[in-house]
């Protein structure tokens, strides 16, 4: 395809799997957004899951560093740090996301003076896990679709495969494979979403993924170490998923189900009413005393 620069900003390189990249991200915080305002989430909570989403992303993309690094030094001795693993990323990104979201809500909101720091949020977590997994799915479909440009994570051999710049001979397009059903899988989730009202999508996501990523790597030919016998990394940590997944559909029916807020049933504030509302009120009491 085309692993070279497409321009340059000064000394800096601009790839096209960088551009991908970066374009997925924007797309699936677009599309949260989106979600949020369509489901009713106030400005508060919209405000405060993104910002705990942009720095999970960040470190998500240092996790995927450091697990390749690990990955390769397991494998030929050398730590050599800046190629990428997805399933590293999204063990990194899911973890602080969680970690740090938690902590917010039980640690510090209920210890916070200021007013910032409360928490007025009208939904939690559990309203945002079934559509969460949608925009990291749209993302990592223009992640595979860089990964084309780049001409990585490519499959064997084949002789009506694709020639890339860094293959001797065509091999089996697996990023391409991996992009057009992770397009599918985000468009069926959403599917069941939006017209279902389905709330397992974070389960949906695990199993399906972690199984169709478990087969795929049958057919890659990108070595990438590995620390368990008979198995890649990938397939080790897609195991992983799938019980995850399991678990998830029996927590979601037992505990978070309860938890819900259901921020789209409840009547809709206009912010600015609100305020005014409010200063009225407060202006009204001040004269009375």
């Amino acid at each position: 395809m085309y692993p070279y620069p497409l321009f340059s900003i000064g000394s800096v390189d601009i790839y096209a799997y960088g551009v991908c990249m970066a374009v997925g991200i924007i797309a699936c915080f677009v599309f949260l957004l989106w979600t949020f305002w369509y489901k009713n989430f106030n400005e508060e909570c919209t405000d405060k899951m993104l910002l705990v989403g942009i720095v999970a992303t960040a470190i998500g993309i240092l996790f995927a560093m450091l697990f390749q690094s690990l990955y390769n030094y397991i494998d030929t001795g050398e730590f050599s740090f800046g190629s990428m693993t997805f399933i590293g990323g999204l063990i990194g990104g899911v973890g602080s996301y969680l970690l740090f979201y938690n902590l917010y809500v039980y640690v510090v909101a209920p210890r916070a003076k200021h007013k910032w720091l409360q928490n007025h949020m009208n939904a939690s977590l559990t309203d945002a896990l079934p559509f969460i997994p949608i925009g990291i799915t749209i993302a990592h479909a223009f992640g595979r679709l860089g990964c084309t440009f780049a001409g990585c994570c490519y499959g064997a051999a084949a002789d009506w495969g694709i020639k890339f710049e860094t293959t001797p001979g065509p091999v089996i397009p697996t990023q391409l494979f991996e992009c057009i059903f992770l397009v599918l899988l985000s468009v069926v989730m959403a599917v069941l979403y939006f017209r279902f009202r389905f709330n397992c999508n974070f389960g949906l996501y695990s199993i399906s993924y972690g199984i169709w990523r478990f087969v795929i790597e049958f057919f890659r030919d990108d070595n990438r170490g590995g620390f368990i016998p008979g198995l890649t990394p990938s397939q080790f940590w897609c195991i992983i998923m799938v019980i995850l997944g399991i678990g998830y559909f029996f927590l979601y029916k037992y505990v978070l189900k309860k938890k819900m807020k259901h921020p789209e049933l409840q009547p809709y504030v206009d912010p600015k009413r609100a305020k005014r509302a409010a200063e009225k009120n407060g202006g009204s009491e001040g004269g009375e005393e």
